[in-house]
């Protein structure tokens, strides 16, 4: 494993071979022929497996891989077996529990003493995958998060790039992680809930310039209106009905316009306007569903 994850390169290169063996394995069967090259074919799904556990994100293809080796045991030639392979199946591609860490309980200094240690490559790969579905769900809930997203490509094609190697990656990894601490606590600095900052931050982000006051009135505005809009405009599949986006996007106007200090000007009102909607209509569902309530 330490050496198949070098790089993206390499780790796909494997990835993509070992489900050519799994495919061409599958084809011969149930022809007694299969059975020379069982050995080889576990230790390539095995090598695969564990390499998608570094990533705790969920992956079908695990699953898939779990449904398909259960068909293979079902139809070797030396006979025809049905067990109960639930729990193995919804265990594929899950990886050991050691392989998922928690980084809203990250200890840095344990995490370097490891790094250190054991197998670098493993340790750096584990924890961009940690870092990689933090930051997803970090980004689904705030699109002004998008610059984290581009710092954290930018840092993996620099490293496939081979311009750094593994120790100034994985501490690059440190130092990014330790900045979406920051960002995830940032909400509470601005004594703002989740949506409220996302809000937030699309009222002022990018260039926005404002004093304390400005920025405290602005505060009030993301918290006012996500306020009525629940109350009184987030209906029952109110993204269905025209009447009721109307009236979503002119709530949306109306407490802009009258609340937002005189920084803003009337083509940055319009903009403004524009990007808030947009954001309530792929955030919102209606009747209480949204994607905070579901993050939760």
């Amino acid at each position: 494993m330490e050496a198949l994850i070098a790089n993206d390169a390499a780790k796909l290169r494997y990835l993509s071979l070992a489900g050519d063996v799994a495919r061409l394995y599958r084809a011969i069967l149930p022809d007694p022929a299969a059975n020379q090259y069982n050995a080889q074919r576990a230790l390539f799904a095995v090598l695969a497996d564990k390499i998608r556990a570094l990533a705790p994100v969920p992956d079908i293809s695990g699953v898939l891989d779990g449904v398909n080796d259960l068909l293979d045991e079902s139809i070797k030639p030396e006979g025809y077996i049905i067990r109960a392979a639930t729990a193995s199946v919804r265990e594929a591609g899950a990886g050991q529990p050691d392989h998922v860490l928690d980084l809203s309980k990250l200890d840095l200094d344990a995490l370097q003493r490891r790094f250190a240690q054991g197998r670098k490559h493993i340790e750096a790969e584990k924890l961009r995958g940690a870092l990689n579905a933090r930051l997803a769900r970090l980004v689904r809930l705030n699109r002004s998060r998008m610059d984290y997203l581009r710092q954290f490509q930018a840092m993996i094609d620099e490293y496939n790039s081979g311009a750094g190697n593994v120790d100034a990656f994985f501490a690059n990894l440190i130092a990014f992680a330790q900045g979406l601490d920051a960002e995830e606590q940032r909400g509470i600095a601005e004594n703002l809930s989740e949506e409220e900052l996302a809000l937030f931050d699309l009222l002022t982000r990018p260039m926005m310039t404002l004093t304390n006051a400005e920025e405290r009135a602005v505060k009030r505005v993301a918290q006012g209106l996500l306020q009525t809009l629940k109350a009184e405009r987030l209906v029952l599949d109110w993204r269905k009905q025209q009447q009721a986006r109307a009236a979503v996007k002119l709530a949306i106007e109306d407490a802009l316009d009258r609340s937002l200090p005189p920084a803003y000007s009337p083509e940055m009102f319009k903009q403004k306007c524009e990007a808030v909607y947009l954001h309530v209509y792929d955030s919102y569902y209606g009747a209480g569903r949204s994607l905070y309530a579901l993050a939760v």
